[in-house]
């Protein structure tokens, strides 16, 4: 009997260490809730507080659904804040940091507020694919004081935007891409009520710009409200 007695306790040792690296697996689909706790494993009914919190429990190429707090995005993955309501507020600091190059973010439906005193809404450094839909930014005006600031330190980057609003902040989009250059597409923008510039491209690290802008408005921005210089080209185009 001794056997079959050891060889039941080998078998639930087995199970037991196959439940618990399931457990910290990471999902493929988490959640992020206002009241809910980052030390929950992100699901729908046990959902985490903050998006720092349900990135590492999040594969690359997931989905986080919800969004509250700042982060750092450093693999693939989409925010999708479109079903809920979710926002973040940011005093002092950027709420979106896109450091890693080689990756694909989505961002989508959130909406970010610099309370006056936030640095940069979202803030790309590395050679990413960064796509921004129907978010709202503002009240970024302190330091940088940028509603999405592409300043590259490595890799060309691809930036589009669309069905988004930009306001109250120091300067509404900048892209500085290094000698790799950049891909920006901006499509139902509405740049309003910026300090600086609505928009300003420049190419001045060596890299060319190319961008397009569709049916967008800039408006009740600072002097030069929309800007580029050096080796870009800007398409302008407004559709019947």
């Amino acid at each position: 009997m001794r056997m079959p007695l050891m060889l039941a306790a080998v078998g639930f040792t087995s199970m037991t260490m196959l439940i618990s690296d399931l457990a910290h697996a990471q999902a493929t689909r988490t959640w992020v809730s206002g009241v809910g706790d980052d030390a929950n494993p992100c699901s729908r009914t046990a959902p985490c507080k903050t998006l720092a919190g349900a990135i590492s429990k999040t594969a690359a190429g997931g989905l986080i659904m919800g969004g509250f707090g700042a982060v750092t995005i450093t693999k693939s993955l989409t925010i999708d804040c479109t079903e809920t309501f979710a926002g973040v507020l940011a005093a002092g600091t950027n709420v979106i940091n896109i450091p890693t190059s080689g990756i694909v973010v989505f961002l989508r439906g959130l909406s970010i507020e610099g309370v006056g005193v936030g640095l940069i809404g979202i803030n790309v450094t590395g050679g990413a694919t960064v796509q921004v839909e129907r978010y709202k930014i503002f009240g970024f005006q302190a330091g940088t004081a940028q509603g999405i600031r592409v300043a590259l330190t490595s890799g060309a980057t691809r930036l589009f935007v669309s069905d988004t609003v930009i306001s109250q902040n120091g300067a509404g989009i900048v892209v500085l891409p290094n000698f790799s250059g950049a891909l920006a597409s901006f499509q139902c923008v509405t740049l309003q009520s910026n300090a600086g510039e609505g928009l300003r491209l420049s190419a001045a690290g060596g890299g060319a710009i190319f961008a397009s802008v569709v049916d967008s408005l800039a408006s009740i921005n600072g002097s030069n409200s929309d800007q580029w210089r050096g080796d870009s080209v800007l398409r302008q185009q407004q559709r019947g």
